[in-house]
């Protein structure tokens, strides 16, 4: 019986735990700090044998497969023994995909790959295709395929869940865009995170597709240097493509060898020029699979974008207040404030990662009104913003923030959270942020 064994007793080293014990693995599931109740209660019902608070070395070393939770960097000592080892140490997506037939859309993307994901799997849904979404958002993909086989998966992956594959192979991949963030995981090298991000059309062939947006220079100058095996579809606001997507007028072209479909684009239910790219990503995805026009039509008008990804949460005294806290990084940040269209007062801030604001100096200036700092360390945020805009707060709780943004802003202006930052110095994690948010807005 070959070992398997599982470090971190998480949402994916749980999945993976079931998955690996209904395949016959000896599973053994170790995590360094404490496990939540939850998965403790699911390794306890399915006999699993586990560890908490400490790696014991003898139950890891003998190992046949390793699979380490998204959150371990290969450079803990632990993860360098195995592969000095030679004890191969993979992602749960990577072991999951051994043990499905499922046809497999995969997105990666420093931004937009969340609700690219949500809307992809609601336009299969609502077609009647049975498909299961994972990764990187909500379940377990490895859970999944232990528990209902699907006809599709489509799965939202990380860079650090590509780092872990090594035959994982999605039929369409996509990366809607690719800037720099988690830096501190690629020793700070832009290239590295650019190379992590394209291992997901590592094993495509000929005969799968990649999606990607032509105007992202990352791609276009990482595809000049290193050709891809896939049929590549190219997703363009500026520019009509041979084949792939783009805008004409009001109606987005999607152009596949075998045919041409056209699309209204001006009655989405998501706003903003950067989901008008990831709506483009999807329906070429949902073209592929053979979706007819009107179930996609229907489901582009229908859709209810992601929780904390501009979320308009109330308007007290005529103030719109919304929810960006997934907005972890400047990028995301920069599209939230692209968008705003009245005075906003942004509340900014958490752990940074080494992130350069610069770029959002023009939006800072032409847009926001005030800026009120939340985390523990907001000297970056100050040296670069204090002297463009008039007021310049720093807050330690968020509900503290709101508050002072509650006092700041006047009829007709928006309150905007996107902290452009993780938001692990104050908060759990971007989830437990936004839901602070919303709550102390209810507060009020």
């Amino acid at each position: 019986m070959e070992r398997l064994v599982i470090l971190g007793g998480g949402e994916s080293g749980v999945g993976t735990a079931i998955l690996g014990k209904q395949k016959g693995f000896e599973v053994f599931v170790s995590d360094k700090g404490q496990i939540k109740k939850k998965y403790k209660d699911v390794l306890i019902h399915d006999g699993l044998e586990w560890e908490e608070g400490g790696h014991t070395e003898a139950k890891i070393m003998n190992a046949d497969l390793v699979m380490k939770s998204p959150g371990i960097p290969d450079r803990v000592p632990l993860v360098q023994k195995l592969l000095n080892k030679g004890i191969p140490v993979i992602s749960e997506i990577e072991f999951a995909s051994r043990f499905t037939k499922a046809t497999i859309i995969g997105i990666t993307g420093s931004n937009g790959k969340t609700t690219t994901t949500m809307l992809t799997h609601h336009i299969l849904e609502q077609a009647g295709y049975s498909v299961g979404m994972a990764g990187n958002i909500g379940d377990s993909f490895a859970r999944m395929v232990a528990e209902t086989e699907k006809e599709f998966y489509v799965l939202e992956i990380s860079s650090f869940q590509l780092d872990g594959i090594t035959s994982f192979r999605p039929h369409i991949a996509m990366i809607t865009n690719i800037t720099p963030d988690h830096l501190d995981r690629y020793d700070y090298d832009f290239q590295k995170y650019v190379t992590s991000k394209f291992r997901i059309t590592k094993n495509q062939n000929n005969r799968d597709y990649f999606i990607y947006d032509d105007e992202d220079k990352a791609i276009i100058a990482h595809l000049e240097n290193h050709p891809i095996q896939a049929i590549k579809l190219p997703f363009s606001l500026e520019k009509e493509k041979q084949y792939g997507t783009y805008l004409k007028g009001k109606k987005f072209k999607i152009k596949t060898q075998e045919d041409t479909m056209e699309l209204a684009s001006d009655s989405l239910a998501l706003e903003g020029r950067h989901n008008l790219k990831n709506t483009m990503a999807a329906i070429t995805a949902a073209k592929l699979v053979g979706i007819r026009k009107e179930t996609i039509r229907e489901s582009i008008q229908n859709f209810q974008g992601a929780a904390h990804r501009l979320e308009k949460v109330l308007k007290i005294h005529h103030v719109q207040y919304i929810n960006d806290s997934k907005a972890t990084n400047v990028n995301a940040t920069y599209y939230a404030l692209d968008s705003m269209t009245t005075p906003t007062v942004w509340i900014v801030g958490g752990v940074d990662k080494g992130n350069d604001y610069k770029v959002l100096m023009p939006l800072v200036r032409e847009k926001v009104k005030a800026i009120i700092c939340l985390g523990e360390d907001n000297s970056k945020l100050r040296q670069t913003f204090v002297n463009a805009v008039d007021i310049f707060v720093e807050t330690f709780a968020m509900s503290e923030a709101v508050k002072v943004a509650y006092k700041i802003a006047e009829r007709g202006d928006t309150v905007l959270l996107s902290p452009a930052c993780a938001s692990f110095d104050l908060f759990q994690n971007y989830e437990d942020r936004g839901n602070q948010f919303k709550e102390a807005i209810k507060n009020l």
